[in-house]
């Protein structure tokens, strides 16, 4: 079963890698990607720190129907991981936060200390931002290979958008059982291919290779 989501999810790369909006890799209000190396990354953090979401945390409406993705992936597997699995993980981290201090911190600051917190907020909370940004940088009708500064940084690292896919791939194949494939930005600007267990992320700080996600994709229960 795994393997048959994992062919689906590759597929479904093309599509995401187009229709992506790299709102997460870019400082709101200012047009220069993390990827320019006339900005720091570190500093790209930050504004992304201070402007995140905080407590209530709000799983925002799909951009389009469950069947929208089809024949990638389908209605009932659209509508049972965002109606339900998704909606559990923030109702879940929202439970998890609300009798704490962390509801006073933003979602990367909770992220940047998740090693000593609770499996509830780890699990949870991964879930809630790992799957908010799935959702967002699909979308239907789209497809083909990136374009612009993404595509040059691809090529630059990974010799070719093909190639690229190749390592991304043997990311998502080798993570055993549930987890995610990673495209990241290091601190140093540079793209980096990870994967992580369950529901952890690049900008936790137990991840093993941390970095501001561009692109992910879920392993295990969808593609």
């Amino acid at each position: 079963m795994k393997t048959v989501y994992l062919v689906i999810g590759i597929f479904t790369l093309s599509i995401i890698l187009v229709s992506f909006k790299p709102e997460s890799a870019k400082i709101k209000g200012n047009e220069k990607s993390v990827l320019s190396s006339s900005v720091m990354p570190e500093d790209i953090f930050m504004k992304l720190a201070d402007n995140s979401m905080k407590y209530p945390f709000v799983q925002q409406k799909l951009n389009y129907s469950y069947d929208a993705l089809e024949p990638n992936i389908d209605q009932l597997t659209m509508e049972i991981h965002y109606s339900r699995h998704h909606a559990a993980y923030t109702e879940n981290f929202n439970k998890a936060v609300e009798s704490s201090d962390l509801k006073e911190k933003s979602l990367f600051e909770i992220f940047g200390m998740m090693s000593k917190l609770p499996a509830a907020v780890r699990n949870n909370g991964g879930g809630y931002y790992n799957h908010l940004m799935f959702w967002q940088i699909m979308a239907p009708n789209a497809g083909g290979q990136p374009t612009g500064e993404l595509a040059k940084a691809i090529e630059m690292e990974f010799g070719s958008f093909d190639k690229f896919k190749e390592k991304f791939n043997e990311a998502a194949k080798t993570q055993f059982g549930s987890g995610w494939a990673w495209l990241s930005v290091t601190k140093e600007g540079k793209l980096v291919i990870s994967k992580t267990p369950n529901q952890d992320n690049p900008l936790m700080d137990l991840a093993e290779v941390k970095g501001i996600p561009v692109l992910c994709l879920d392993v295990w229960e969808h593609a």
